[in-house]
C-alpha cells in the first residue's frame, strides 16, 4: 500500500462549480449585478458570462494546485470552458455551441474506442485509478492466478462500454444544445440559454449515460472479483491503519 495517496476529490464540490452555480449566474447574474454596475447594458452581460466560465476554471486550476496532478475530468471541463469562452467572445454563431458539446465527448468516444487495440485501453486509466483501487493488490493476484488473458478481455469489454456511453453522450449533447441555444453570442438570451443548457444536460445528458458508465463498471468490478477471487471492498483502497482480509 503507498502511504501517500492523492487527495480525493469531492464530487459535491465539482457539481456545483462546473454545472450550478455557472448555471445560476448565466441565468439570474444580471439581475444580481445590476444594482453595482456602472456601465452598459452589453458590459454588464459580457461580465456574466466571463464570471460564469470563471467558476469552472478557478475550481480546475484550484484542483490542480491542491492535488498536484491533473484530474481528467476536471481538465475535460476547463477544455469545454476555454471553447465555450471562445464561442462567446469572437460572438460564432449559436450552432457552434452544439458543435462544441458534441466535439469532446465524441473524440473521447474515438479515442477509448480506438484504445482497444492498444497494450493499454483507455478504460483502465479512467475507470481504475489509483486514488480508488488498489491495484498492486489486483494485478499481483491475477498473475498469481494466471488469468491475464482473461484480464485483458475483460478490460476491452468495459473498454466498449465506456466508448458507447460516450457516443451517446455526443448525440445528446449536440441535439440539446441545438434544441436550447439559438440567440447569438453576447446576448442576455444566449447567456440564460447557456445556462438553461448547463442545468439540463445533468438529467438528460449525464444520467444516461451514467447508466452505462454503471454499467461498464458493474461488467468490470463482477469480472474482476471472478478472476481474482477478492471481494470488491478487498480492491478498494483501504483508510490508513486498516487491512481487509484477504480472500482465501
Amino acid at each position: 500500500m503507498n502511504a501517500s495517496r492523492p487527495t480525493r476529490e469531492n464530487p459535491w464540490v465539482n457539481l456545483g462549480f462546473n454545472v450550478v452555480l455557472p448555471a445560476l449566474v448565466l441565468m439570474q447574474g444580471k439581475d444580481w449585478l445590476r444594482g453595482h454596475w456602472g456601465g452598459s447594458e452589453q458590459g454588464l452581460t459580457l461580465l456574466v458570462f466571463l464570471a460564469a466560465l470563471s467558476l469552472p476554471l478557478s475550481y480546475g486550476l484550484y484542483d490542480l494546485a491542491r492535488r498536484r496532478r491533473w484530474n481528467f475530468w476536471s481538465a475535460l471541463g476547463l477544455v469545454g470552458v476555454l471553447m465555450t469562452g471562445g464561442i462567446g467572445l469572437l460572438n460564432l454563431p449559436p450552432q457552434w455551441v452544439a458543435v462544441k458539446e458534441a466535439t469532446v465527448p465524441g473524440l473521447l468516444a474515438l479515442a477509448v474506442l480506438g484504445s482497444q487495440w492498444t497494450r493499454r485501453p483507455l478504460v483502465r486509466m479512467l475507470l481504475l485509478r489509483e486514488e480508488f483501487f488498489d491495484l498492486e493488490r489486483i494485478e499481483a493476484r491475477v498473475a498469481e492466478r494466471h488469468a491475464q488473458p482473461a484480464f485483458e478481455r475483460l478490460v476491452r469489454q468495459a473498454n466498449g462500454l465506456f466508448a458507447l456511453s460516450f457516443g451517446l453522450s455526443a448525440v445528446l449533447n449536440y441535439a440539446l444544445a441545438k434544441w436550447i441555444v439559438v440567440s447569438p453570442a453576447g446576448t442576455d438570451a444566449f447567456n440564460a440559454e447557456l445556462g438553461r443548457m448547463t442545468l439540463l444536460s445533468y438529467p438528460v445528458i449525464a444520467l444516461p449515460t451514467l447508466a452505462i458508465t454503471f454499467a461498464a463498471l458493474w461488467l468490470l468490478f463482477a469480472g474482476l472479483g471472478r478472476l481474482t477471487g477478492l471481494e470488491l471492498e478487498e480492491m478498494m483502497v483501504q483508510p490508513q491503519g486498516t487491512e481487509p482480509s484477504s480472500a482465501p
